[in-house]
């Protein structure tokens, strides 16, 4: 399958009085989004700090939304949606950040939605994107391994935001992390010794039943996380 035009993560933070009306978008939404045109693939999501992967993790005032858009026309038109119009109603920041697919290996819900490799070197600002559903007979093995490496992630250089996405609080789970360089995701990725562990464990301890791991060049980013732009 071809690589998508353009894939954008929208996240929208809002107020502790706001939580009942951001959970009721986000069951509203999830039918709304893949019927957006031009939307191949689209999933609403929760986040977290990603230190731990369980429910400690959980950060009910971020909610995102990912999206593989067959155009950039149609990533525009976006902005006019009811989903767009009813998350600015109750979001007190929101940052996008418009993505373009690079390498994608794995599959997400069975599919390859950013395709299975676009090819291309990155130059300047990176993106990586990992998601796996959890063997449930493997979870408690895999949350004791992720400490040292959450640990690492947040202390390596290089690194301008992390922010831990998940489809559901328990077994759905993924990282989104933008690098100021493709040296910079590539020092954590291969020499950082706590997540270099990991990647040796994977294939004998079987934690995934289905796992995704994508790089993207980042084209743009619009608004602020946390007050400033990543």
């Amino acid at each position: 399958m071809s690589a998508p035009d353009l894939v954008t993560l929208d996240v929208w933070t809002v107020g502790a009085r706001d939580v009942p009306r951001a959970l009721w978008r986000m069951a509203a939404d999830r039918p709304l989004l893949g019927r957006l045109p031009g939307a191949r693939f689209a999933k609403m999501l929760g986040t977290g700090d990603g230190r731990t992967f369980t429910v400690r993790d959980a950060d009910p005032l971020r909610w995102a939304a990912l999206v593989a858009w067959d155009a950039r026309e149609d990533a525009e038109a976006f902005e006019g949606s009811r989903t767009a119009r009813a998350w600015a109603g109750i979001a007190r920041e929101r940052v996008q950040f418009r993505l373009a697919p690079r390498s994608s290996r794995g599959r997400w819900s069975g599919r390859e939605p950013f395709g299975a490799d676009a090819g291309g070197a990155v130059a300047g600002p990176v993106a990586s994107l990992t998601r796996a559903r959890l063997r449930p007979a493997r979870a408690a093995s895999f949350w004791r391994s992720v400490p040292p490496v959450a640990q690492e992630l947040h202390t390596v250089p290089g690194l301008r935001c992390a922010i831990g996405i998940g489809e559901a609080p328990l077994g759905y789970q993924g990282t989104f992390s933008v690098w100021e360089s493709t040296e910079a995701l590539r020092e954590f990725a291969h020499r950082g010794p706590a997540h270099r562990d990991v990647m040796n464990r994977t294939p004998r301890e079987g934690w995934y039943a289905e796992e995704l791991f994508a790089r993207f060049g980042v084209v743009d980013v619009r608004g602020t996380l946390d007050g400033r732009t990543p």
